[in-house]
């Protein structure tokens, strides 16, 4: 090519055609979504957590029934992370759906930290005070291992476990003060190195509660839905009011296999949720088996 034609004049390549059209389709797309906010649902369930405990694949189940409407994606972090950006903003992450909605459509997401951010239960009264919850709540010292897992392979975490856990208290120091202090600040520690207090699960929940009545709760052992996920699956339904919906197979989404934790740090980590483990029995009326 001629080196004194403009750039601008100069004839784009196949893949530079393709990334053009590619971000000028995802912002025409932003634009439809943003103009037909007015028309979209609001979530009527909400996944809340906890991480690392089921959640991508009870939400991946619950999407496949054809009374409910996926969102754009799993993992909104609206009442979280993005709560600033306005319910608009999170509306044109759901389906559109005629006044009125005959078809008894409904939609939902999930986000695991919302279980455990101290400001989310009140910012969604405030949005969807009819909301159904869902928890699912899995053995903590199990829970949180598989947390640390998965930030040293996303590169969160440069501490081995038994370090971690040791920072823990230091690196979460003042963390949810300053939240609560400051509505927009974002936490990394608070959100990847919670690995012992994601797992005090008793005092998120009477937070919950102390916002939501009981019976918008509904609150699923971990371990019963990995060893049998249609029943759980099922229970689920029933809890949303749906029709009965069997699935063919029920695949386990983000299960990657690792080492198991020292017979010294499984015992260590035990005897140290035991007390949170009662309370949450206590609050619960129910025996988790996690002792």
């Amino acid at each position: 090519m001629r080196p004194d034609v403009p750039p601008e004049r100069r004839p784009l390549h196949t893949g530079e055609t393709a990334t053009l059209t590619s971000r000028v389709a995802a912002r025409l797309r932003r634009g439809f979504r943003q103009a037909t906010s007015g028309l979209r649902l609001l979530p009527n369930f909400l996944i809340i957590g906890a991480a690392r405990a089921g959640t991508t694949s009870l939400y991946s189940y619950l999407i496949r029934h054809p009374d409910v409407a996926a969102p754009t994606h799993k993992e909104l972090h609206f009442f979280d992370l993005n709560f600033a950006l306005g319910v608009d903003w999170y509306r044109r992450h759901f389906p559109a759906v005629p006044p009125g909605n005959r078809s008894g459509m409904i939609t939902g997401e999930a986000s695991p930290y919302y279980l455990f951010h101290p400001a989310v239960p009140a910012r969604v009264r405030a949005t969807v005070p009819e909301i159904r919850l869902i928890a699912l709540l899995r053995n903590p010292v199990d829970r949180a291992y598989s947390q640390h897992q998965l930030a040293r392979r996303h590169g969160r975490d440069e501490l081995e476990f038994e370090e971690a856990i040791e920072a823990e208290t230091s690196r979460l120091e003042g963390e949810t003060a300053r939240m609560t202090r400051e509505p927009d600040y974002q936490s990394v520690a608070h959100r990847h190195h919670s690995y012992l207090a994601r797992g005090l699960y008793a005092e998120q929940l009477e937070h919950w509660l102390t916002h939501f009545p009981r019976e918008q709760l509904l609150v699923i052992r971990s371990e019963d839905f990995f060893a049998e996920p249609a029943p759980v699956h099922a229970e689920t339904l029933r809890f949303l009011e749906l029709p009965p919906h069997e699935l063919g197979e029920y695949r386990a989404y983000n299960q990657r296999p690792y080492e198991g934790l020292t017979q010294e740090m499984q015992g260590e980590l035990s005897r140290y949720f035991a007390e949170p483990n009662r309370r949450l029995e206590r609050l619960l009326h129910r025996d988790f088996g996690w002792d």
